[in-house]
């Protein structure tokens, strides 16, 4: 492509003019003139539109250049404390009710429909209660 052409397409974008019909009219790919129009920031009015670069939710840092398309969060920590502090935006599907073997508490689990426990300390009572009871069967 060369720089009559470059400023060809910029014309032809201001007009309103489609990538195909200015890839048809310059003899180039359709893809050429998107690719080129995309880099160069050429909207369907030519100009070149203010885009403002992504910023994190919750510190409003700019986010790194990442292959992810959809970021939102800087990084786990800014993700982690966006959603403690905004508790209503959920929209947990997958929530189950429980009730622990070990202390009886009902409790709430997002994700995991086989949980037992309602902590990690629970969990531990219950395999102590279980090496106890096998110690004491072998005697």
């Amino acid at each position: 492509m060369n720089h009559s052409q470059k400023e060809r397409i910029a014309a032809m974008r201001g007009a309103g003019a489609t990538y195909a019909y200015i890839a048809q009219s310059l003899g180039l790919s359709a893809n050429t003139v998107k690719s080129y129009c995309q880099r160069n920031n050429l909207g369907a009015n030519g100009a070149a539109h203010d885009t403002e670069k992504p910023r994190c939710e919750h510190c409003k840092r700019l986010l790194p250049n990442t292959s992810r398309a959809h970021r939102r969060f800087c990084s786990d920590a800014c993700r982690l404390a966006w959603w403690h502090k905004h508790p209503g935006k959920l929209n947990q599907k997958a929530v189950y009710h429980f009730v622990c073997p070990v202390c009886h508490k009902a409790f709430t689990a997002y994700g995991n429909a086989n949980r037992k426990y309602c902590s990690r300390k629970c969990y531990g009572k219950s395999k102590r209660k279980a090496t106890y009871a096998r110690k004491a069967v072998a005697k």
